[in-house]
C-alpha cells in the first residue's frame, strides 16, 4: 500500500511538471526587480498532494522494509545474528546506491531535459519495483499482525495512571501478580506462535509505575493489560532516550542539503570540462558510505570480534556513539572550511560578488566525509539496535524511530536557525544567517555552535548509553539467578 501511495504521488508530480496549465508562468529570477508568481489555488493543492503522498509512501516503506528484511534471518543462532548485522549494514549501502543514482543521473536529466523527465524516471522505477518485490512473496517469512503497538502503549499508560489514582494499593497489585505467575490472558489472543513472545513470570523492577497497569478488576475491559504488554511498553520507553540523542546528529545531517550545498555552489565547481551542478554535491557522503559499508563489514567488525571476543564485535550503542563523535568532528571541520572560504572571498575581492570563488569545491568533501561516515555508523546501528531490543510486535514501530529522528532533526535545524537569527540580529548587528549573500553570513560561528551542541548531546548520550542494559543481557542475568 505504501509503495502505491508513493507511485501515485510521483504520477501527480510528473503530470504537473509536464502540463504548462498546472504551473505558474515562467520568469527569469536573474533579472532584477522581477516578481515571480508563486503556485496557488488548485495548482498548489495538486503540488502538495503529490508531495505528501510521496512522503507518506516513503515513510511507510522505510519503516517496514528494514524489519521485514531482518525477519527473514534466523535470530536464534549466532550465524543468523551476524547475518542480521550484515543486512542492516548493506541496507544502508543500498540506500546510498539509490541516492547515488538520484544525485547524478536523475539530477542531470532534470537540469538538461526537464523536471517532468526526472519525475517520470522515478515513477517508472517505483512501478518496476512492485513486481520485483512481489516475485519472491511466496518465500517471505511474514509476521502475523497482532494489532497496533501504539494502542498497546496507550492502553498500558492509561491503565497504569488510572489504577494509580484508584483506592487500591500497589501492594495488592503485586500480590495478585504473585498469586498467578502466568496470569489468565497473559499473552494476547492474537499471537499464534509462542516463539513470538517471551515467557515472563514476574514484572521487572524498572519503571515500577507501569506495573500498576496489571489489575484483576480494571475499570474497563478495554484497559485490561497482560504482563507481556507491560514489559513490552517498558522496553520501548527505555529505548526512547537513545532515540532522542540521535536527533542532534540528524540536525547536523540537515546541513548536507542546505548550507553545505550553498557553500559549494559559491566555489569553483569545474571538474575537467564539466561543471558539477549544486544538487549533485551530496554525492560525496553517498560515495563515502558505499566505500565504508563493505570495509566496516569485511574488516572492522571481524577485527573487533577477535579483539573483544564478543559476537557483535562493536555493540549497537558503541556504533551509535562513534557516529555522534564523527558528527562533532564534521561540524568542526565545516567551521574551519567556511573560515577559509570567507578569507578567500575577502582576499580575492569577491565578497560581494556572485562569481565563483577561486577555491575548489573539493574542500567541502572533508565535512561530507565525516558526516557521511557518521550517518552510516549511526543509522545502521540504530536500525539494528531498535530491531534487536524492541518487542517482536513493535519492531516496525521501533525501527521507524530512526527515520523519525531524521525528520525531527531537519525540523530542529530550522528552529535553531530561527533562534540564531533572532538572537544575533538586532539594530546594531546583522543576523548570522540572513541576507542574499552567503559571503556575509557568519556560517563559521553557526557551525561552531552546532559543534558545541553536538558535544553536549554526546555527553547526554553517554549518560543514557552507560545505564542501558541490553535485553539479552538482562534475560541471561534473570536465567542465571533462577538457576541459582
Amino acid at each position: 500500500m505504501d509503495i502505491i501511495f508513493k507511485a501515485y504521488g510521483l504520477v501527480i508530480l510528473t503530470i504537473q511538471a509536464r502540463s504548462k496549465s498546472l504551473k505558474p508562468p515562467h520568469c527569469d529570477k536573474t533579472i532584477p526587480n522581477v516578481h515571480c508568481e508563486k503556485v496557488h489555488g488548485g495548482e498548489a493543492a495538486m503540488l502538495f498532494t503529490g508531495l505528501y503522498l510521496v512522503a507518506l509512501g516513503v515513510g511507510g516503506i522505510k519503516g517496514s522494509l528494514a524489519p521485514h528484511g531482518a525477519e527473514q534471518l534466523d535470530e536464534d543462532t549466532p550465524r543468523g545474528r551476524k547475518q542480521r548485522s550484515t543486512f542492516f549494514n548493506y541496507f544502508v549501502f543500498c540506500l546510498a546506491s539509490g541516492a547515488l543514482i538520484a544525485v547524478t543521473f536523475v539530477v542531470w536529466i532534470e537540469d538538461n531535459k526537464g523536471w517532468e523527465w526526472g519525475f517520470g524516471i522515478s515513477t517508472m522505477a517505483v512501478f518496476l519495483s512492485i513486481p520485483v518485490f512481489l516475485s519472491a512473496s511466496t518465500f517471505y517469512r511474514n509476521k502475523i499482525p497482532t494489532g497496533s503497538p501504539l494502542t498497546t502503549i496507550a492502553k498500558v499508560l492509561i491503565a497504569a495512571t488510572m489504577n494509580a489514582c484508584s483506592s487500591r494499593s500497589s501492594r495488592n497489585v503485586i500480590a495478585s501478580l504473585n498469586s498467578s505467575p502466568y496470569m489468565p490472558n497473559a499473552f494476547p489472543q492474537e499471537v499464534k506462535n509462542i516463539k513470538d513472545v517471551e515467557l515472563i513470570e514476574t514484572p521487572s523492577e524498572n519503571l515500577k509505575f507501569l506495573n500498576r497497569a496489571i489489575h484483576n478488576e480494571p475499570s474497563s475491559k478495554d484497559l485490561k493489560c497482560s504482563l507481556q504488554q507491560v514489559e513490552d511498553v517498558k522496553i520501548v520507553i527505555q529505548i526512547l532516550p537513545i532515540f532522542g540523542c540521535t536527533i542532534m546528529l540528524s540536525c547536523c545531517l540537515a546541513q548536507l542539503s542546505t548550507y553545505s550545498v550553498e557553500q559549494a555552489a559559491s566555489m569553483d565547481r569545474t571538474l575537467g570540462s564539466m561543471k558539477v551542478p549544486p544538487a549533485s554535491l551530496p554525492i560525496f557522503p553517498v560515495i563515502f558510505i558505499m566505500i565504508l559499508a563493505p570495509i566496516y563489514d569485511l574488516f572492522i567488525v571481524p577485527f573487533a570480534r577477535r579483539v573483544t571476543k564478543s559476537e557483535m564485535g562493536i555493540s549497537h550503542l558503541q556504533r551509535i556513539g562513534i557516529g555522534l563523535i564523527l558528527s562533532i568532528i564534521a561540524m568542526a571541520i565545516a567551521a574551519l572550511v567556511e573560515i577559509k572560504r570567507r578569507n578567500v572571498a575577502t582576499e580575492s575581492g569577491l565578497i560581494d560578488s556572485k562569481e565563483p570563488l577561486p577555491l575548489t569545491f573539493f574542500w567541502i568533501a572533508f565535512q561530507y566525509l565525516f558526516l557521511g561516515s557518521a550517518d552510516l555508523f549511526t543509522l545502521a546501528g540504530l536500525l539494528e539496535f531498535f530491531f534487536t531490543e524492541a518487542p517482536t510486535s513493535m519492531r516496525s514501530l521501533a525501527t521507524s524511530l530512526s527515520w523519525a529522528s531524521l525528520a525531527m532533526g531537519y525540523y530542529l535545524s530550522t528552529v535553531i536557525v530561527s533562534i540564531v537569527n533572532g538572537v544575533t540580529g538586532d539594530s546594531s548587528s546583522r543576523a548570522w544567517l540572513s541576507g542574499h549573500n552567503l559571503n556575509r553570513y557568519r556560517l563559521d560561528l553557526f557551525y561552531w555552535l552546532m559543534c558545541g551542541l553536538s558535544t553536549l548531546n554526546f555527553f547526554h548520550y553517554l549518560f543514557w548509553a552507560m545505564r542501558y542494559k541490553y535485553k539479552g543481557s538482562a534475560r541471561d542475568m534473570a536465567t542465571s539467578n533462577n538457576n541459582k
